[in-house]
């Protein structure tokens, strides 16, 4: 196989997973060493997001007439990228969480449900909680109410007999 077979081979794979993500996070990670990038992998792929370093210009080329076409800007200097395919913050979440640990690496950019987010925003995006947290949010909020408003009838219902 060429060279430029090569390319193209993996220009298609990250096609691919592009087509499917909903989510795609440029992050920069110069000077991690082995042990913090096997963490990096596996706190990411518990968090079901697919981490993968490809060269920028391959990148460049995949998400050409894509939804994520915005990112090209960013690929500048050592770049890996994450795509999550079910949780649109997972990605930016899961990296922002185990970048507090390490110095070297920072998110760079990303694309969340069709959006384009430069560093600042997508650190925004970061912190935002789980579906499943914000779920348990809600639910604890209206258990409150509901749960009072039963003991309120019960001392009713108590007092009535």
């Amino acid at each position: 196989m060429t060279n430029l077979e090569c390319k193209k081979k993996v220009s298609e794979e990250i096609r691919e997973k592009v087509e499917k993500a909903v989510s795609v996070v440029l992050l920069k990670y110069n000077g991690i060493d082995a042990e913090k990038e096997t963490e990096l992998r596996k706190h990411l792929t518990q968090n079901n997001v697919d981490y993968k370093v490809y060269k920028n210009t391959t990148i460049g080329f995949a998400v050409e007439g894509t939804k994520f076409e915005a990112i090209k800007k960013d690929l500048v200097g050592p770049t890996a990228v994450a795509f999550s395919y079910d949780d649109p913050t997972a990605a930016a979440r899961s990296i922002y969480d185990i970048a507090k640990k390490y110095d070297s690496l920072e998110l760079k950019s990303g694309i969340v449900e069709g959006v384009y987010y430069d560093k600042d925003g997508i650190l925004e995006v970061a912190k935002i909680p789980s579906k499943e947290e914000l779920l348990s949010k809600l639910l604890g909020s209206m258990k409150s109410p509901i749960s009072s408003f039963a003991r309120v009838i019960k001392q009713i219902a108590e007092k009535g007999e």
